[in-house]
């Protein structure tokens, strides 16, 4: 996922991107639970995510799964 908002700050980036109900600005809309929910699922399933972001840029998101084919029988 990429957007080309407000970026995040390299000091929310190291200590509460995955932080339920955090957010770096509590003046925007939302819960804060978007990102903590879904490392929360991408652990479940022994994936990674990454998330970069550059304040007045934009964030990239990237989510790697991974998947196994089933054994022929």
């Amino acid at each position: 996922m990429k957007d080309t908002g407000q970026g995040i700050s390299p000091e929310y980036l190291r200590t509460k991107i995955f932080t339920a109900f955090a957010q770096d600005n509590a003046r925007r809309d939302g819960t804060g639970l978007g990102l903590s929910i879904v490392k929360s699922i991408v652990s479940l399933l022994h994936g990674e995510i990454d998330v970069r972001s550059i304040v007045n840029v934009g964030t990239i998101v990237t989510v790697t799964l991974r998947m196994f084919l089933p054994e022929k029988t």
